[in-house]
Order: structure tokens, then C-alpha cells, then sequence
């Protein structure tokens, strides 16, 4: 085992952050639709820096049923009619994404993956309930842990939303390609891994 897979091993009990967003119908994960999940997985080199390492993205066709509320799509800007999305079943794209993570997390012996997301509580609802409407017995994630990037921006950078975190971290945001899950998603990873590394620049992890 390289000395990286040990210390993303140890980084976060045994944990294997994976950053998600969702795009949605709503905002009730029973009742509402999930429309795209984005997912980013980390990598940690030999000095313990972490970054973004794989990505996984999936347009996804409303379940049977769902609520479609029309100012949640005139907010994220989805045509749930267009061809064009490529979009796939619910089921189909839970099932991908998590077997694309099992493998992932197993790579970097880790027991479990754990949810990181900005406003983690919202995108966890979402993966949660669509697994359990695809009966999915084997998930890779954590049923109620998570790491929420909005809690750790407002301690490391002063800011709570995504676009100003990014930009006080200097990390370029482009307002035009917000609400699409997978830039948002790539973004949040790219603030989680700024903000694990500046904590360990500053003389955190491992404590001396």
C-alpha cells in the first residue's frame, strides 16, 4: 500500500470524502425530483496535500411520480423535456455512481464513504432517498455523517456561500455555470481540498 493511500487512510477515520451536488425539482428528497448528481472524488500525494482526483456525473429522468415544482427549474435552468440531457433512470444512475465509489473507496482502504457537500444536509437527503426508491442494499455512504464545506468556509474564510468562499480562497467561480450540479461540484472540491490543506499548512494534521 503506497504511503498516500495510508494517509488518506488515516486523514479522516477511515473515511473517504466524496464531494457531491444535486440539482432537484424541490426541496423535499421524498417527494421531489432528483434531476443530476455530480460527484468528485480526492486524492492525497506523498506530502499529504489532498486534490480533486475522479469525476462522476449523471442527467437523471424523474422518478415515477415526482413533483416537478416549476421555480426549482426556473431556478437550476433544466429542460426536463430535452433530449439533449442524455438523461438516464434513477436507478441506473444510483447504481453507477455507487459501484464507481465502492471501487474508488476500496482502492484507498477506507471503510466508508462520507457525503461532503456545501449544505451537506440538502444533497445527503437527496442521494439518501433516491437509494432507498432503487433499492440499493450496499451503499458506500455514511446513512447520516457528512462534512459540510458551508460550515467549514464560514470558520476558515469568514464566507458561507459557495461563490464568495471560492472567491476568498481565489479559487475562480464563473456565476454563469452555477447550478449545474457538476460545476458546483467540481468548485466545492475545489474549496474543501484549499481549505484541509491550509488548515495542514498552518501546522494542523497530523497534530505534533
Amino acid at each position: 500500500m503506497s504511503d498516500s493511500v495510508q494517509q488518506l487512510n488515516q486523514r479522516f477515520r477511515g473515511y473517504f470524502p466524496v464531494i457531491i451536488d444535486v440539482e432537484t425539482a424541490g426541496f423535499n428528497a421524498s417527494t421531489d425530483a432528483l434531476l443530476e448528481i455530480a460527484a468528485v472524488t480526492v486524492h492525497m500525494d506523498e506530502d499529504g496535500i489532498i486534490a480533486p482526483a475522479d469525476t462522476f456525473h449523471h442527467h437523471i429522468t424523474p422518478f415515477d411520480g415526482a413533483n416537478i415544482e416549476q421555480a426549482a427549474l426556473d431556478f437550476n435552468g433544466i429542460d426536463i423535456h430535452c433530449a439533449l440531457r442524455g438523461a438516464i433512470s434513477e436507478s441506473e444512475a444510483m447504481k453507477n455512481l455507487c459501484k464507481s465509489i465502492r471501487k474508488a473507496q476500496k482502492a484507498a482502504d477506507c471503510q466508508r464513504s462520507v457525503i461532503v457537500a456545501h449544505n451537506a444536509a440538502f444533497d445527503q437527503g437527496f442521494v439518501n432517498a433516491a437509494i432507498e426508491r432503487s433499492s440499493i442494499k450496499r451503499t458506500p455512504f455514511h446513512p447520516f455523517v457528512s462534512f459540510d464545506t458551508t460550515s467549514l468556509a464560514a470558520l476558515a474564510l469568514g464566507q458561507t456561500v459557495l461563490v464568495k468562499a471560492c472567491q476568498a480562497a481565489q479559487i475562480p467561480f464563473d456565476q454563469k455555470e452555477a447550478h449545474s450540479a457538476l460545476y458546483d461540484a467540481k468548485k466545492t472540491a475545489e474549496l474543501f481540498c484549499f481549505m484541509v490543506n491550509r488548515y495542514k499548512t498552518l501546522g494542523g494534521w497530523p497534530l505534533s
